[in-house]
């Protein structure tokens, strides 16, 4: 049963407090009240807070979504530039979260902070849903005294970074759609159709066009064996899967998907968009260079790109400025490695790479969008020529089994 500390005034006008166990709050009001006592403040005790704290984490431990954190974060902006207290703001958004598992962990920030811990102290307890960056912008932001400003800016980032993952979903959608069809159709063709027409050719018991012993061969294979075709992509799926977490194979991979022709440009494009756009955003938030540096390596999505960035901070660590070794590292353009340059130089460094990570975005967005106009007909034409395959082998005994009857 949870247990309240309060807060109150005795029927003989002295000042009490204490704690009382009671299955809601209302219900230790009432109890208060009978024993004449005038709550003037009360509170969920600090040992059942925790408790629930456990409980709430347990049962919602699924990762927020950037949409509804970054609703959730302009939402407190507005409210404490609206004049409103930060416990006051938690207890709003709190009341009004409607995702179980972001209303959960900010539930659990408000009562950390009740308890008089900071906000970015609060986040930390509930890394889940705040990020490492999410955490060290709003500590920069309370350090500096500008935290609704801070949060804004964070919002604006996280609203990026959702209409950037919306647009490259939706270049994907349609040729997933197709790709998704085409296979459901093979299913069928290979599972409920040829098996039939492998009967009636058998019954035939004549020489038959190499074409179709090709075809017939692979649905004898796929009709016999299939289970073994799963058990064997299945397994290779989890052997691969063991293997890039590894540190040497994520390194393999994340190096071999960066020499892929047209596509490796564009998975570097990605990645130093993201650099770019976070480090700006946590300079320009306040974040020390080091600290920002040490963050967007975590969340550039490739190892190698992560690693150079890790010898730039070290350099940068010695007096370097951040363009010269990104400049060695080869693996940031020279257009990125120039503007960098350009920004530290002039002060601006911040704005500079926001500009950088707008300009890639929309690069990558035009690139992306040709890339799928162009893989649309080269499935259609795929399935094309496997629909046509399966159709020439079936008609050509039947066409030859007619000229024997004439």
């Amino acid at each position: 049963m949870p247990v309240y500390e309060y807060k109150g005034v005795s029927a003989s006008g002295k000042k009490v407090s204490g704690v009382q166990d009671g299955e809601s709050l209302k219900s230790v009001k009432t109890k208060l009240k009978k024993e004449g006592v005038i709550v003037l403040e009360i509170q969920e005790g600090s040992s059942a807070r925790a408790a629930r704290r456990d409980t709430v984490n347990f049962t919602f431990g699924a990762r927020v979504r950037l949409g509804d954190l970054a609703n959730a974060t302009r939402q407190l902006a507005t409210l404490l530039s609206s004049g409103l207290p930060l416990m006051d703001s938690l207890s709003v958004l709190v009341e009004q979260e409607e995702v179980a598992a972001l209303k959960s962990a900010l539930s659990s920030v408000r009562d950390s902070v009740r308890e008089g811990a900071s906000l970015a102290d609060a986040l930390k307890e509930n890394p889940k849903a705040f990020s490492q960056l999410y955490i060290n912008m709003v500590s920069a932001g309370e350090a500096s005294g500008t935290l609704e400003i801070t949060l804004d800016r964070l919002a604006d980032f996280l609203d990026e970074q959702v209409r950037f993952r919306g647009r490259i979903s939706a270049a994907l959608a349609y040729p997933a759609f197709m790709m998704v069809i085409g296979v459901g159709m093979l299913f069928f063709i290979f599972s409920f159709v040829m098996p039939r027409i492998v009967g009636m050719f058998e019954d035939m018991k004549q020489q038959l066009p190499f074409i179709t012993v090709m075809l017939l061969a692979v649905v004898r294979f796929l009709s016999s064996f299939w289970w073994a075709l799963l058990l064997a992509i299945a397994g290779g799926a989890y052997y691969f899967r063991r293997y890039a977490r590894t540190q040497a194979g994520r390194e393999k991979i994340d190096a071999r998907l960066l020499r892929l022709p047209v596509f490796g440009n564009l998975i570097r494009m990605i990645a130093v968009s993201r650099f770019t756009r976070t480090l700006g955003t946590l300079l320009q938030s306040g974040v020390p260079t080091l600290a920002a540096l040490d963050i967007v390596k975590s969340i550039v999505g490739n190892t190698v790109l992560a690693n150079a960035v890790q010898k730039a901070r070290e350099n940068v660590r010695e007096g370097e400025p951040i363009a010269d070794p990104l400049r060695r590292s080869g693996l940031f353009p020279p257009v990125v490695v120039q503007m960098v340059a350009v920004g530290e130089k002039s002060g601006e460094l911040e704005k500079m790479l926001l500009k950088i990570s707008d300009s890639f975005d929309r690069t990558v967005e035009t690139r992306l969008t040709g890339l799928m106009a162009l893989l649309e007909p080269v499935i259609i034409l795929a399935m094309g020529l496997i629909i046509g395959f399966v159709v020439i082998a079936i008609m050509l005994p039947m066409l030859e089994m007619s000229s024997g009857v004439r």
